[in-house]
């Protein structure tokens, strides 16, 4: 019993959205996680 489901062009666009707002929000994580990496690497000298 599986349906087909058809997005359109306000689907594709929320999901697009979606997907640039998480691999925003990966790229903040990341980049504040390696400076607070080298920042605790620079103080232990």
């Amino acid at each position: 019993m599986s349906k087909n489901v058809e997005m359109g062009a306000a689907g594709s666009i929320t999901v697009a959205v979606l997907v640039l707002a998480v691999v925003a929000l990966l790229r903040s994580f990341y980049r504040r996680y390696t400076r607070l990496d080298n920042r605790k690497d620079d103080g232990s000298e």
